[in-house]
């Protein structure tokens, strides 16, 4: 049997092939992180526990849909977790002088600092959209120095001390009230999921993150403003990751500035795992989500599992590597496919 005869030995027009290059190996994951923590703890599908996934869960999926956009044009954001860092940090630092000067205010003191906290973490996502579009600096460096500097501003504000005082409304509106025994933070992450499907699938700039990340020259030789896309990629990120921020914070009901240190790997992870190709160019929002939701699903499981969280982090390492190793095949599969 000759090399080329070796090659096509396996049938890659079967309906296994297909159906990894149509859904992915995420689906494949769930059925088995279902299984084995079903296996081992009698309480992980309860609706309980499954409620709070969906709250734990949240967080993530708002970052890593901010995430997609980036990896969807060419590159990543190193900086997400420190935009969610110095959000919670200023929407503290304006929610509770406000809050202990005006006690009977408390609409405009949450308004006030959910609009400064939103504000404080998109101006990340711009300075990183103008370094990456204009200036052709490296998502890389680009976003790892905007990571340092938000963290040292927010260590600055704060002295490392959390910050107190914000109003019990805020925690009680945006974390632990309930509709129909659902989150409010769920609704809040449908309510966005459901504006990256509209923009990315019937908007002309999502065709465009999608054209400008799939062949960079080629979109700019078509006439688009490949400069405008890459910059609104970034700025939509960091809101994104930015409204984490606020919500974690009513979560925490503090202000912290070592909130957010694990988002930029988790996120990163839930879009590869999610089929976010790293290339750029591929990519589905509901499948982000899913991958958010998995990973939540997996820190649960460990949880009950009484798996110490320092191994945790280890899975999430070795479920990334496997992601990639996965998306390598898919795009391999891929090209037997059209051969």
């Amino acid at each position: 049997m000759d090399r080329k005869e070796a090659q096509h030995r396996f049938d890659y027009s079967g309906a296994l092939p297909r159906l990894f290059v149509r859904i992915g190996v995420l689906p494949f994951l769930l059925l088995i992180a279902l299984i084995v923590f079903t296996a081992l703890s009698d309480r992980f599908l309860t609706a309980e526990n499954l409620i709070t996934v969906a709250r734990q869960a949240t967080y993530l999926a708002i970052v890593a849909m901010g995430q997609m956009l980036a990896l969807l044009t060419g590159g990543f954001d190193l900086s997400v977790g420190k935009i969610v860092a110095i959000t919670s940090v200023i929407t503290a630092l304006t929610m509770a002088p406000l809050a202990a000067a005006h006690p009977d205010a408390t609409a405009a003191t949450l308004t006030l600092g959910i609009l400064a906290g939103i504000g404080a973490g998109t101006l990340v996502g711009v300075v990183n959209g103008v370094g990456v579009a204009l200036f052709n600096v490296s998502p890389f460096m680009m976003t790892l120095g905007t990571a340092a500097i938000s963290f040292g501003i927010a260590l600055t504000l704060t002295s490392g001390v959390p910050v107190y005082g914000i109003p019990d409304a805020f925690g009680t509106i945006f974390s632990f009230a309930r509709i129909f025994d659902i989150p409010s933070p769920v609704y809040v992450t449908a309510g966005l999921f459901v504006a990256m499907y509209v923009l990315l699938n019937w908007t002309r700039m999502g065709r465009y993150f999608y054209a400008v990340g799939g062949n960079l020259k080629a979109s700019r030789l078509s006439g688009i403003n490949t400069r405008f896309y890459l910059f609104m990629a970034y700025v939509l990120c960091g809101a994104l990751a930015a409204v984490a921020g606020a919500l974690l914070t009513a979560r925490l009901e503090t202000g912290e500035a070592n909130i957010g240190a694990s988002m930029p790997l988790d996120s990163i992870a839930a879009c590869v795992i999610g089929g976010v190709s790293l290339r750029g160019g591929i990519g589905n929002v509901g499948n982000v989500v899913l991958g958010a939701v998995f990973i939540g699903l997996i820190q649960n499981g460990m949880d009950l599992a009484q798996i110490q969280s320092y191994l945790q982090e280890v899975v999430i390492g070795v479920l990334l590597i496997l992601a990639v190793i996965a998306d390598q095949l898919r795009q391999f599969v891929m090209l037997r496919l059209k051969d």
